[in-house]
């Protein structure tokens, strides 16, 4: 891009499975002033914008954007809401950024997960009412249908699958953000109770509770603020159909097309050797090794900070919490889990969400320390 936008502060709250000390309110406030005193602004007069990601049927209130201003300090400024995942809503305020009539914008998103009791009732409203509702099983036999048909279309085993599960548990051991680490076999995930086949429980990202915070402003602004910004060189997202019946059970397509159009806005012609490490979907075991072929980057470090799989998976907010372990990495903040290329610091990385089911959508950020 010949205007960039960075990313010039990150507020995320410790991920957990249960957090009764808390609402999402306080929640969302203690990311925001994380955020805020990383990059060194006062959210009443800097931020130009504000965008929360959030779902009504998920937060269980009509309008929800209107219970977000207080906390986040955008009261009386322009808040809008984007019903997706958090990574849409950074595209929509690097957007805002790039028409120059916005110099900062603030983008947040959170779950308090632990507080619905049947999740699976808010993914059955988004089937079909006609076709698919009516035959009222738990949506999540889309995804055992998707690994079946994915399993038989390439050469993968569900061992395979199984091995992303070890490895983001384990690599969540190291990262304190993280919910659900832990040291298993192969054998502890394929012999876990068995949810829609051939995935099973240990292989479908537990649900978690936490907040997520990011500070955006364009580059010219961004070099006056207290951290060294993390520029955005690449961005796109796709909105494939939510019907059953006309999508590629096989193959994520719109991660496939998000990724060219992101590569070509960051000149990446092969990221296998371009790109240091990744941050990508890995809502179930399969969808990681979906994911990396669909953004030919198989090759590379995935999911150092332990994923969904491994830190927790809260809704809208996963997309920020990916984003916020890449920036961790390329400031060489992570701690216990950083990682280095050849003995220094990596210096380009790639994030990208998935909203989940039953939705065929994909976000693609590429970031550049440099």
């Amino acid at each position: 891009m010949k205007r960039r936008v960075c990313i010039v502060g990150i507020g995320m709250t410790p991920l957990k499975p249960l957090s009764e000390e808390v609402s999402y309110k306080e929640m969302m406030f203690e990311a925001a002033v994380k955020a805020y005193e990383d990059c060194g602004i006062n959210p009443r007069k800097d931020v130009d914008t504000f965008v929360c990601c959030s779902e009504d049927y998920i937060e269980g209130t009509s309008i929800f954007d209107e219970y977000v201003p207080d906390q986040i300090g955008g009261a009386l400024k322009q808040v809008h809401t984007i019903t997706s995942d958090g990574l849409f809503g950074v595209c929509a305020a690097i957007l805002q950024l790039l028409t120059e009539e916005f110099k900062v914008a603030v983008v947040e998103a959170h779950a308090k997960a632990s507080n619905i009791l049947t999740p699976e009732g808010v993914h059955m409203c988004a089937l079909d009412p006609i076709y698919t509702r009516p035959l009222n099983v738990n949506p999540i036999f889309i995804a055992g249908l998707e690994y079946n048909s994915f399993l038989f279309n390439y050469p993968f085993t569900q061992t395979d699958c199984a091995e992303v599960v070890v490895k983001n548990k384990k690599n969540a051991l190291k990262n304190p953000y993280a919910a659900y680490g832990a040291n298993l076999s192969v054998e502890d995930v394929l012999n876990s109770f068995p949810v829609a086949y051939p995935l099973t429980e240990l292989e479908v990202s537990p649900y978690a509770d936490g907040a997520c915070v990011i500070v955006l402003a364009r580059e010219e602004v961004a070099k006056d603020l207290k951290k060294k910004p993390i520029y955005i060189d690449g961005f796109s997202f796709i909105q494939g159909s939510p019907n059953l019946e006309v999508r590629s059970w096989e193959y994520p397509r719109a991660t496939e097309e998000a990724a060219k159009r992101a590569y070509k806005m960051a000149g990446i012609s092969n990221p296998n050797k371009e790109i240091d490490f990744c941050e990508i979907d890995d809502t179930y075991s399969y969808k990681e090794i979906q994911n990396a072929l669909a953004l030919n980057c198989q090759d590379i470090i995935i999911n150092p900070s332990g994923g969904s799989l491994g830190m927790g998976y809260i809704y809208e907010g996963t997309g920020l919490m990916r984003l916020i372990m890449a920036v961790l990495q390329l400031r060489g903040e992570a701690g216990s889990f950083q990682i280095k290329i050849n003995n220094e610091l990596p210096k380009k990385a790639l994030v990208q969400s998935w909203r989940g089911l039953p939705t065929e959508n994909s976000c693609v950020l590429i970031l550049n320390r440099e």
